[in-house]
């Protein structure tokens, strides 16, 4: 991995939050990812369920944990089934986890080999009731592939039919969406490298630059810094793109006049930070421009005072709502005939804002977290306001991720990323 590695403290106190919510006599299982093929002997990039990481560290392919609290013999308390590793497979695929290095990784001491499982997993079954599995839940999933998650629940469903089943997500929801101060600091090292890619940037940006080229140098920055690249799809879009809220094809010339909205971060140690900036492709700021986007900067910064803990997020967005409707009015996007036929389903402001402006962020760029129960303390969440005007051909959203705490205003983990006019100015003039 390009990343330091982590210390295993992190990953017992995650063990421990979420055994301490396990019914009693019940074992929990949680698979790695599968490497998906493209075609051919083609695959993508591996990429670690976040489940299995947040719980143990373990960075690898075909990996299993298991935590089965009440185990009759101690040393069962706490599995990771691994790989086994030789020579062959170290010359033609390099370093796996050995045993003596998978405890090191985990703070696990009891490591197998994979090709054990189902003769020990069968032994700790006949010790438990319940065995919880672990489905996908979050609220904007989309499966469509068959994961090595559900492939491992139908097969150990159909094994044992006798015991009874329980979900591990609602679990993982509360416990992962409040934040260990290990893991704001891994969010905090993903900021700073977002932040050496945007003042990259900065110095780059000029009319006649392409949209791609703006990509290439920001993962130049965020590789060049440990990171495996980009934490979700990069967004770069000049002009009239920029109103396309998920363009993803890169693939236009900048020109003279024209914003770009870039909305691009880097990961570390599978921690996403979430950053969107909008720039003028001249350096220089129109007067419009300047007005529209110093409207969606005053909406950020003050529903970023609104994320305390005891805020409930659908108020919360509420409250977002009428900051923007008062902005909107200002800039003369909306007048009062708009607001007087608003409806609580159509808000007036959705015409020009018809995105949330808070998600929770973490190990996934849209993490886990509770969402309908008041916020807590060491909850990060974006805040990712925009004005999108297709007939001006201008779409400006900011957004910076923040971190609740327990008494006062948020913390920013990207306060010294540049944000106001004249910074943006300076520096795209230097």
């Amino acid at each position: 991995m390009k990343y330091e590695q982590i210390p295993n403290s992190l990953f017992k106190k995650n063990r421990k939050k979420f055994m301490a919510q396990m019914k009693p006599n019940s074992l929990a299982v949680f698979n790695s990812n599968d490497i998906y093929p493209i075609s051919a002997d083609s695959v993508l990039p591996f990429e670690q369920h976040r489940d299995i990481f947040y719980l143990s560290g373990a960075d690898q392919e075909e990996t299993i944990l298991v935590l089965f609290p009440d185990a009759l013999n101690e040393k069962h308390r706490e599995i990771l089934f691994v790989r086994e590793t030789n020579d062959h497979i170290a010359v033609w695929e390099g370093e796996k986890l050995t045993k003596e290095k998978a405890t090191e990784v985990t703070g696990i001491h009891t490591i197998y080999w994979l090709k054990d499982f189902d003769t020990v997993f069968f032994d700790l079954m006949t010790e438990t009731e319940t065995i919880y599995y672990n489905t996908n839940e979050h609220y904007r999933q989309a499966v469509e592939t068959q994961t090595r998650e559900a492939r491992f629940i139908e097969t150990y469903r159909q094994k044992f039919p006798a015991h009874q089943v329980a979900k591990s997500n609602p679990i993982l929801q509360e416990i992962r969406g409040v934040k260990e101060p290990e893991e704001i600091a891994l969010m905090q090292t993903a900021c700073e490298i977002t932040e050496k890619g945007f003042r990259r940037v900065l110095a780059f940006v000029k009319p006649g630059v392409w949209e791609y080229e703006i990509e290439a140098e920001l993962v130049h920055q965020f590789v060049r810094n440990r990171s495996k690249g980009f934490a979700y799809p990069p967004i770069i879009a000049a002009g009239n793109n920029a109103n396309v809220l998920h363009y993803l094809e890169n693939n236009k010339q900048c020109q003279d006049g024209d914003m770009i909205l870039m909305d691009t971060a880097a990961e570390y140690a599978n921690y996403s930070s979430d950053l969107t900036r909008t720039i003028p492709v001249n350096g220089k700021f129109t007067k419009r421009q300047k007005e529209v986007y110093e409207a969606v900067l005053r909406v950020k910064n003050e529903a970023t005072k609104l994320l305390v803990p005891a805020t409930l997020w659908a108020q919360y967005h509420k409250e977002c709502g009428k900051l923007m409707t008062s902005e909107l009015l200002g800039l003369g996007l909306l007048d009062k005939a708009d607001i007087q036929n608003q409806t609580e389903a159509k808000p007036a402001y959705k015409k020009y804002f018809m995105h949330g402006t808070s998600h929770h962020i973490g190990l996934n760029t849209h993490d886990y977290g509770a969402l309908k129960t008041p916020m807590k303390a060491n909850m990060v969440f974006t805040v990712e306001p925009g004005i999108y005007i297709p007939q001006e051909k201008m779409g400006i959203r900011l957004e910076d991720d923040v971190v609740i705490q327990p008494n006062g205003e948020p913390f920013n983990l990207m306060a010294d990323i540049p944000i106001e006019v004249g910074e943006i100015e300076e520096l795209m003039n230097a």
